[in-house]
């Protein structure tokens, strides 16, 4: 990738987060309910006041939503309250929870790319045996099963029936195998597709016959020659695959009880915690730009005859 391209994109990612702030801040408008209607009893007139003052809720939506908001109290001063957890400010949420769910998904991640390319590979190579049945079942239940479904039957069977794993919770190595194999199943069922065909297309090119003609061995022939290709791409579906697996993690964390950004999202939804809503919303945005500009730059890397940023990119 080019300088300039790469200016360009870096310059598109607070055009891109801008729209996705105003977007939530619009349905957030278009939702019906007070935020400080979600106990169990309606607050009194005096102390809704005062929480309405404290949040903003008396100012303009302009300067509340674009302004008291997402710069001066959450950016400048990052002192921006929860509705809900009013002893924590959303920096402070953030900061706890944003490496678990970090790890948690690079963990799904990582096994959907190893797992899913391995599978791919094998199953090209073993073509229409039990092998290549096994892995297009595999990818079949992978796509077909939401993941928390595929969490469900994780955790009825490996903690209630095997009891093998803890049932949820976080800070033991044997607490992320879990949510992390429900998160990695459905982008595995991808990738485990494009990488078999993929390589089938790849095994047919000229150039992997005549390697194969002049007796290159089987395993370098595989990765050495018909592989790199063929994983070009897995490698352009890595965005969607990280946009699956942190999107994903919000129902797996609420099931598996990790504390995540996934559980809070649910929790400020639940409660209308509006702040807490923007705040997650905005942060989900930014690592999923991030991630697809570098899934952009490491494309160029792998293939230097692809310019990324020209001919429609």
């Amino acid at each position: 990738m080019s300088g300039a391209a790469l200016l360009r994109r870096l310059l598109q990612v607070p055009v891109v987060l801008l729209f996705i702030y105003v977007t939530t801040v619009l349905l957030l408008m278009a939702t019906p309910g007070n935020p400080f209607e979600a106990g169990e009893r309606p607050l009194p007139p005096e102390v809704l006041a005062a929480k309405r003052h404290q949040f903003n809720y008396d100012q303009p939506a302009l300067e509340r939503y674009f302004w008291t908001w997402p710069i001066e109290r959450l950016l400048i001063r990052r002192d921006l309250r929860s509705h809900w957890y009013e002893d924590r400010t959303v920096t402070e949420i953030l900061a706890v929870s944003l490496p678990v769910s970090l790890q948690l998904g690079l963990f799904a991640l990582c096994i959907a790319v190893l797992g899913g390319t391995t599978l791919g590979v094998v199953a090209a190579a073993r073509r229409d045996r039990a092998v290549d049945y096994l892995a297009n079942l595999v990818a079949l239940l992978g796509i077909s099963l939401p993941s928390f479904v595929v969490g469900l039957v994780l955790l009825i069977t490996g903690c209630l029936w095997l009891r093998a794993v803890p049932v949820g919770g976080w800070g033991r190595v044997n607490q992320i195998w879990l949510p992390g194999l429900s998160l990695a199943l459905g982008p595995l069922a991808y990738i485990t597709r494009l990488t078999r065909s993929a390589m089938l297309e790849v095994l047919a090119e000229p150039y992997v016959q005549a390697a194969r003609a002049k007796g290159v061995g089987r395993r370098r022939l595989l990765f050495g020659h018909a592989f790199p290709n063929a994983f070009l791409p897995v490698l352009s579906y890595l965005g969607p695959a990280a946009a699956s697996v942190l999107l994903g993690s919000f129902v797996v964390e609420k099931v598996f009880a990790v504390p995540g950004v996934g559980t809070h999202v649910v929790e400020s939804v639940r409660n209308r915690d509006q702040t807490l809503i923007l705040a997650t919303v905005l942060t989900y945005g930014a690592l999923l730009t991030l991630f697809q500009l570098v899934v952009d730059l490491l494309y160029a890397l792998v293939d230097p005859r692809i310019q990324v940023g020209r001919a429609g990119r």
